[in-house]
Parts: structure tokens; sequence; C-alpha cells
């Protein structure tokens, strides 16, 4: 390509009218996403474009979440490579950011790139799929006092308190958009107070399984079976940290691993608080 050709592209900021141009993207790489799911995402945080005469090539995302931003869906189209356009994305991405720390997750292609940029891993995330296995309904043993029930309208506050302790991120936003379209959501509740929680929503080829927080393992696992309990033959994805313990269990469960990408950081680290985790994101682009 020309260095007149070059001098094309044009970058600017992703409209709605933009998201069926950039979810063909996706659909090129066998990314599984929606139209649904770039639409999510496009309301929930500043994307941008990169165009070829008209032609939509690539694509960014910065969604800010309190003291983060997290970037993702950083694509170009494959006759697109090599030319310096996915760096010219993430640096808009990265524009936004302001005060925030910048977070991702880099598939093993995108992460040379982001490591030149100056972002340090510090973490793995599991992606896990397929039919699982629940049984005749949850296994594991709650603690005395302590119930799993159906979550309802009136306990998003909690959720999104809950959400915002177990990732570090302010999932306000996030959970305003994402709530309406869930299916099955419940939640552990102790002395009449919410203790954890585990979402179930249309994403993808299936369902999507998060988030999923929770004070330790043992209640994550009680949330995913009292979710894959309901829906016995729906085709699944859960993304999960390494560290979170649940590989092994999910494995026998049926959800298999199919993918691993990194966690990286361009400064500070997302932490926990208030004695809960993040046992499942809520996707790979927004964390």
């Amino acid at each position: 390509m020309s260095v007149s050709q070059r001098r094309a592209i044009h970058y600017r900021p992703m409209t709605a009218a933009d998201v069926a141009n950039a979810h063909a993207l996706s659909v090129a790489l066998k990314w599984p996403h929606r139209l649904e799911d770039w639409a999510m995402l496009q309301r929930v945080a500043q994307g941008f474009v990169a165009e070829d005469n008209g032609r939509l090539i690539g694509s960014s995302f910065a969604c800010h979440q309190g003291d983060f931003t997290t970037i993702g869906l950083v694509i170009v189209s494959d006759d697109y490579q090599g030319q310096g356009i996915g760096r010219r994305l993430m640096d808009l991405a990265l524009e936004t950011v302001g005060p925030r720390t910048a977070v991702l997750n880099a598939t093993v292609a995108g992460a040379p790139l982001y490591t030149k940029m100056g972002f340090k891993d510090f973490g793995q995330i599991e992606q896990r799929q397929g039919q699982a296995s629940a049984g005749a309904g949850p296994s594991t043993a709650l603690k005395t006092g302590e119930h799993c029930r159906a979550l309802s309208a009136s306990d998003a506050p909690r959720l999104i308190e809950l959400a915002n302790a177990g990732s570090g991120l302010d999932r306000a936003a996030v959970l305003d958009d994402l709530l309406p379209d869930v299916e099955y959501g419940v939640g552990i509740e102790a002395a009449g107070q919410l203790q954890g929680f585990a979402l179930l929503r249309p994403f993808g080829r299936g369902l999507c399984l998060g988030p999923v927080i929770a004070q330790d393992a043992e209640q994550a696992k009680h949330l995913i079976e009292t979710l894959l309990h309901k829906v016995p033959y729906a085709f699944v994805r859960i993304d999960i940290p390494a560290a979170s313990g649940l590989a092994p269990w999910l494995e026998a469960a049926g959800l298999k691993q199919v993918d691993t990408v990194t966690q990286m950081s361009k400064g500070a680290i997302p932490a926990a608080t208030q004695g809960v985790e993040q046992f499942a994101l809520v996707t790979q682009a927004i964390g």
C-alpha cells in the first residue's frame, strides 16, 4: 500500500451507526460477539474507528469505570495489518483515560504491542465454555445462615456495591445497561443482606455467566451451579481469573478451557475490597 493510500485512513469516534460494520470485523476473526454485544459496549464506553475511504477497518474501546479504564476490542482488518493502525487506535483510547489507570486483557497477538506501550502483566484470564453438566442441583454447601435466592429489581443498588468491591472498578454504568438483559440472577444472602451474586445473560454463541462476585470459592461454586441448573442444555461461556481456584471444578462440570488472555495494566492494579472477590468477569473487554 502506498503512502498516499495510508494517508487516506481516517480516525473518528464510533457511533451507534457503526456497530454493524464493527461487528463484521469480529465476525471475520471468528470471535463470537453478537451485534447486541457490540451495541452494549458502544453504549457504555467510548469507541473509535478507523476508516479507509468510508470502509470501517478497525476499532477500539475505552470503558471508564471509576479509577480505571478498561481497553477492549482493539481490532484491525487482516488486510490492513502492519501499518500502525492498531497502535493509533490504542493511542486514541488511551487519550481518553485522563487521571485513570488503563487496564486490558491481551490476546497472544496483542500482548507485544501493549508491552511496548508500557503495559505490565498482572494475571491471566481463562475463557471456558461448553454445555455444562449441572446435575440435580447445587452440590456445594453454603455456610450456616446463608441461603441462595433469585434476585429482583430492588437488589440493583446492592449488586452495584458488591460488583464495585469485587472488581475494584465502578460498575454502575455497566450494570445499569446489563441488568435488563439478564435471564437469571441469583444471590447469596445472610442476616438479611446479599453477600454475593451471579448473573446469566445472552452473549456470543449462547449464554455468558458473569459477573460472579462472592466471598470465597465455595459461594462462587454454589452460585454458578444454581445458574447452570436453570439452563441444562445451553451453551455457556465463563471468563475466570486463573487464580480463582475454580478451574478444575469447572473442567469437571464440562466448561472446558478454550483460550487464555493476559491481564495487563499501565499502573495500579484493580483491587478487591469488603471481603468479596470477582470470580468471573462481565466480559474480557469490560473486565
